[in-house]
This record gives C-alpha cells, structure tokens and sequence, in this order.
C-alpha cells in the first residue's frame, strides 16, 4: 500500500515545491518587468532587464534542485563547449520530451545567458508562467499551416517578419537563443509518419535557423549544439515529477557559424536555401551518430 501511495505523494509534493517556487519568483519578475515598461530611462530599463534575468536564474535553480537532489535525476554531461556568461549565441537541440526543457536550463544556467524560446502566441495565456515569458522577452510567435498559407497567400513572410521583430529585442543585452530544430517531440509515429532515416531524431526544419540568422547572425558569437538522451527512455513531466528520471546524458559542442549562411535569402534564394538544407542535414546526420554514442555510452 505504501508504495502505491509513494509515487502520487512524490508527484504531490513536487508540483507543490515547482508551484510555490513559480510564485515566489514570478511575482517580483513581473512587478519589475511592469516598472521597466513604464519608465522610459534606457540605463534604468537595462538595470531592470539584469534584475529580472537574475530572479529568472533563482527560479531555476530551484527548480534543478528539485529534479536532481530531490528527484535523484543524473546528468550527465560529455563534450566541451567554449561558454561565456555574457555572449550570444544560437542553441540547436534535439527535442525527446518537454523534460529536455528543465534539463537545458539546468545545464546552461550560470553558463550562457537565459534560453530564449521561440513560443507559440497561445502560450502567454498560461498562468503566471506566460506573463513571466513576456517579461524576460520571449518571442511569441503565430504559426501558420499550410492551409493557411494557401487560402490567404498575404500571410506568406509574416513569420519571418515576426521573427525579425523578436530578434531585435536581443540586440541591447547578451542572449542564447534555443531552438527545437525538428519543430516537436519525437516519438516513433512522427518518425514513421516523415519518414526520418534516423533512429534518434525527427528531420529538421532549416527555416527557423536561417531566418534567425539572418536577422542576428552578426552578432552571434557561435553555435552551441546539444544532443539529449535519455537512457531508459523518454521520459513524460509526470515521470519528472515522480522521481523516476534517474539519468539524462546530455553532449556540447561550440561550432562556428559558417560565413556562407549569413545575409542569405532563405525564402527567394534557391541556391542559398539548398546549401542552407545541406549544412543543417550534415549537422543532423553528426547529432545522429552522437546520439547512438551517448544511448551506448
């Protein structure tokens, strides 16, 4: 009977400690973020900015306590990556399970600048979590399907002009911006479902990278790429909060940003676009074979 109830407490008392953290963060994070809207002095809003990143740190050192001392989760890290806490740089990573989240911030906190996500507009509405995204300037983005696209052809390009606007809100303070290339989780019906000649990973979306890039790329310092996995499989938040993530192997490399790639017309530019493909599919094609390595290691 006890370790029945063992898991539902375990999971209980998680939620609670990730809750109460969130609020005790959240709270002061958007009373400043508040404050810098309203004031126009841009040495202020700077200052504001490194208060607000600072609470954001705070929160997730909470939270990694939770996963690795409480929950018992071991990660592992293999790789070397040249990481400065005041640079900016673009983040690939492999997506496996919304785990992979807490873990990256786990990693690189302290290490890199706060992860910047690129979210879906409908997840500001999330309580306390999607106005603290808003005020540490995450870019909320509008998806839009292909059916979309083809009964009003007018939204063609609105992406990246939106990605554009985010990109520019990272130009006055050091930012990581992470990016899930394969644009969703992986899980062996998607994999299936495309196609991907990899066992590991879904096919990536080369679109995303180029047009922040092209609209940051010179002032990115380099590429950090990440490949994620996890040992006994991919695990759900409820297993997270459960205590059964028991080890997460998780590989870093710095790479350059080649030349080539920057100042391109991704959308218009066939030529450009194909070379763009390749050297993202080569990259895919390493984080392959580094993700075989690290499920043997």
């Amino acid at each position: 009977m006890l370790s029945i109830l063992a898991t539902p407490l375990r999971v209980g008392f998680s939620f609670s400690f990730i809750a109460a953290n969130t609020v005790l963060h959240a709270t002061p994070l958007l009373l400043l973020a508040l404050l810098k809207l309203a004031l126009p002095l841009p040495w202020l809003r700077r200052q504001l900015s490194y208060a607000i990143e600072f609470l954001a740190r705070s929160w997730i050192d909470c939270n990694s306590l939770m996963m690795c001392r409480i929950g018992g989760a071991r990660i592992v890290v293999h790789g070397q990556a040249e990481l400065q806490a005041q640079g900016w740089y673009l983040v690939l990573c492999n997506h496996q399970s919304w785990v992979d989240i807490p873990v990256l911030q786990h990693v690189f906190n302290h290490r890199i600048p706060i992860l910047k996500f690129f979210l879906k507009r409908e997840l500001i509405w999330v309580p306390l979590l999607g106005l603290a995204w808003w005020a540490l300037d995450f870019p909320f983005m509008r998806r839009y399907t292909r059916q979309q696209l083809e009964k009003n052809p007018q939204l063609r390009g609105k992406d990246r002009e939106a990605t554009r606007r985010a990109c520019e809100k990272f130009r006055d303070l050091p930012v990581s911006v992470m990016n899930f290339v394969e644009g969703t989780r992986f899980t062996p019906a998607k994999q299936a479902q495309q196609g991907s000649p990899y066992a590991h990973l879904l096919l990536p979306r080369a679109g995303g990278v180029a047009f922040v890039l092209d609209a940051m790329g010179n002032l990115l310092q380099s590429l950090v790429d990440v490949t994620i996995v996890y040992p006994q499989g991919r695990p759900g938040m409820i297993d997270l909060l459960a205590g059964r993530v028991r080890e997460v192997r998780v590989h870093l490399r710095s790479l350059p940003i080649p030349p080539e790639l920057l100042g391109g017309d991704y959308d218009n530019d066939e030529a450009f676009r194909t070379r763009f493909q390749h050297w993202l599919n080569e990259l895919w094609r390493e984080k392959e074979a580094t993700a075989a390595a690290l499920e043997n290691a």
